[in-house]
């Protein structure tokens, strides 16, 4: 007789339908929470039930990070190449939409990357008040708006049906305009509107991709199930054009060059948390996008497109590397450092080796971890000096020495250091990319170049020297503090010396995903793809 913790832990518990519900609960009851006495107290802080809203965030937060612990206890390693924890249930069956739930160890490990940032970034957000309503009041809007994002989230990763991954996947942006037009900086409608347009133009390129490929495949109550639309025969033109509608609505996304204008804006302007879920969180959806559903429904298109998408990608790279380097605006540095680290993620998958692809899947959540750090470092300066300027800082190491070695060590993980995560996956990535791309793998080293200068010469400039006047007095990072970013500094360090718990949720998917795109893995070798000859031995 099976045991209490063994049910519990059943892959037969809808999970996934538990995660994306469950923030929308605590969403509403944070909308719904009384006002209690009216105006706010002697102190400045609002009163009533309201002014429990962070505590009744952070609480939904924790819980949704148990659910996903939970899923990862039910989820079979072994078989993480295939969807586990699935749920088929018929939504518009007239249409061919179904809800389709599913997840293997790639879209499972970004699932888990959405639930432990979102109560760092609520517990980041604290202590931000705004102008406006009572404090407490606006932060409550804000904080219910960020659990609404947590469904989207985790839902887009989950979608195993092409039409609920459309509309989960343009849902996203309701919230975050509304997360950065209404809270963010002087700027903040400009950016905002910039964001939605750029976001929806890919979408609705996507959406007449969506609609076409439906027509093309077996039609019924779930024509729009992944494994219904995966091994379809195509005519090669046909399928060239879906993956480009695809593709684009992915690269706005993601960013890549030349398709990324809007996010130095969007970051530069936003919230820091926001930032950290939309670079974090929300951008991987288009490097996801690229690996789960471009890749397998349009195998021959995406052989033909390659060679494009990854010079793109080492463009990206570099040029990311480049404008980082130019940067006097902090939020803008670590937004170009995330285009060229996306380059990183987009030339692994469409190098289409074993190797690099597993290293990119890797990739994207350790960047989410060394970004979404280093956005809430960047918080936490402006929050002490009311500027992100470079030239507002100097010599903060000798007046706030743990907020300098928190940053320096984020820092390090996002230039790859050994030891810290970001290493193995980019490591993986130029090794798999180097059997099939030599030159171009070779060209992207330079961007592992570029990120120590970029790294380094900005710690130089923040925190060494001597100190400032009017940066003497200024405090180092507190309790509450320390824990927004502890957790996400560990991961690095742990992620970075045992990897192996952490690629064998994606080795297999990795895999699957070569052998769909024509490719073959032999044991022990670097994957060499039909008719080339440049593979080697790992």
């Amino acid at each position: 007789m099976p045991d209490a913790a063994t049910t519990l832990l059943s892959p037969d518990v809808p999970w996934l339908t538990l995660l994306l519900v469950w923030p929308l609960v605590g969403a509403a009851a944070l909308w719904a929470l009384p006002a209690g006495r009216s105006g706010p107290a002697a102190d400045g802080t609002a009163t009533g039930a309201r002014r429990w809203s962070r505590h009744v965030a952070l609480g939904v937060a924790l819980v949704e990070l148990l659910l996903g612990v939970a899923a990862l206890l039910a989820f079979d390693t072994g078989a993480a190449g295939t969807h586990q924890l699935v749920e088929t249930h018929g939504w518009i069956p007239q249409l061919g939409v179904s809800y389709a739930l599913g997840v293997d160890g790639v879209g499972l490990s970004l699932v888990l990357l959405s639930v432990l940032l979102v109560p760092v970034v609520i517990l980041a957000a604290w202590r931000e008040q705004g102008s406006g309503a009572a404090p407490t009041d606006r932060l409550r809007h804000y904080l219910a708006l960020v659990l609404v994002l947590t469904t989207f989230m985790v839902g887009v990763f989950a979608a195993r049906d092409v039409f609920l991954f459309y509309v989960l996947f343009e849902a996203m942006l309701i919230p975050v305009y509304f997360m950065i037009g209404a809270f963010g900086g002087p700027q903040r409608r400009y950016a905002a509107v910039k964001f939605l347009l750029f976001s929806l133009a890919g979408g609705l390129v996507m959406l007449a991709g969506v609609i076409v490929l439906y027509l093309q495949g077996p039609g019924g109550p779930q024509g729009f199930l992944t494994e219904n639309l995966v091994g379809l025969d195509l005519p090669a033109g046909t399928e060239r054009w879906l993956f480009l509608a695809f593709f684009v609505a992915f690269a706005v996304k993601a960013p890549m060059f030349p398709v990324h204008t809007w996010l130095p804006d969007a970051a530069e302007q936003a919230p820091a948390g926001t930032s950290t879920l939309l670079v974090g969180v929300l951008d991987k959806v288009g490097t996801f996008g690229m690996l789960t559903l471009c890749l397998p429904l349009f195998p021959e298109a995406s052989r033909w497109a390659a060679p494009v998408v990854v010079a793109l990608a080492v463009v990206s790279i570099l040029y990311g590397a480049l404008l980082a380097l130019g940067q006097q605006d902090l939020f803008r540095l670590v937004a170009y450092t995330s285009v060229s680290h996306f380059g990183f993620i987009v030339l692994g998958i469409f190098a289409m080796q074993s190797t690099s692809v597993a290293g990119s899947s890797f990739y994207m959540v350790n960047h989410g971890l060394s970004t979404g750090a280093l956005f809430l470092l960047v918080g936490f300066l402006a929050a002490r000096r009311g500027s992100v300027r470079i030239a507002d800082f100097g010599g903060l190491q000798k007046v706030t020495p743990v907020l300098a070695g928190t940053f320096l060590v984020v820092g390090l993980s996002a230039l790859s250091l050994p030891g810290l995560s970001t290493f193995v996956s980019e490591l993986l990535v130029l090794v798999g990319s180097f059997g099939a791309y030599r030159a171009a793998a070779v060209v992207a080293t330079l961007g592992v170049v570029l990120a120590a200068v970029y790294v380094l010469w900005t710690y130089q400039r923040v925190f060494t020297g001597p100190v400032r006047d009017d940066l003497a007095a200024t405090r180092d990072l507190g309790g509450r503090e320390r824990w927004v970013v502890g957790p996400l500094i560990a991961l690095m360090l742990v992620l970075g010396v045992v990897p192996g718990p952490a690629l064998r949720l994606v080795d297999e998917p990795a895999a699957e995903t070569v052998r769909q795109v024509g490719g073959e893995v032999p044991p022990g070798e670097v994957l060499v793809l039909d008719g080339d000859d440049e593979g080697s031995d790992q």
